[in-house]
């Protein structure tokens, strides 16, 4: 008896869970790359912190990230090779190299890497299956969003990348019904 009260608790439980919407949980439609992540915490934790981001950009007529030109034209089955190579210059460029004596941003940039890192090992799997085409589309992108980054002085590119970080959330949160 015992063992049928285990066996109706244990199915109880998966059939609740399976029940409950999973917040904050985005499927990120990247060509044939089909990935699910937390992006609202994302989103919630960049914000915490972007005002303070922000007020640092000295540089505000200049973009890294132009909305228009380099992400939201993407074709579906550039999309994921594009991130990958987003995810790339945030995890190996700005966040490694942002630095500020407050705790709590520095608690968030942590958060956001990890979270990128999560993002990135998905990517990664789909690469590895076949599904993660790097196609001369974006290649391109990247090589022109990379030029941005680089006409800049380091850490004015650092700063302006980790303010624009929002302009890549929503591109990745508009992903997902496509």
């Amino acid at each position: 008896m015992k063992g049928s009260g285990l066996a109706t608790g244990l199915l109880c439980a998966v059939l609740y869970l399976l029940g409950t919407p999973s917040t904050g949980l985005k499927t990120l439609h990247l060509g044939s790359c089909v990935i699910t992540t937390n992006l609202q915490a994302i989103q919630t934790g960049f914000s915490e912190i972007r005002d303070s981001v922000q007020a640092e950009d000295e540089n505000i007529d200049i973009r890294i990230l132009k909305r228009t030109k380099s992400l939201q034209d993407t074709k579906p089955s550039e999309r994921c090779c594009l991130l990958r190579h987003l995810l790339r210059l945030y995890l190996d460029r700005v966040f490694k190299n942002y630095q500020t004596p407050d705790p709590h941003t520095l608690r968030k940039i942590s958060s956001l890497a990890n979270a990128f890192l999560t993002i990135k090992k998905d990517l990664r799997l789909c690469h590895a299956h076949m599904t993660c085409h790097c196609g001369e589309e974006a290649t391109e992108k990247y090589s022109q969003i990379l030029s941005h980054f680089e006409e800049l002085e380091p850490w004015a590119a650092v700063v302006k990348a980790l303010g624009e970080l929002d302009i890549l959330l929503r591109w990745m949160e508009e992903t997902g019904g496509q």
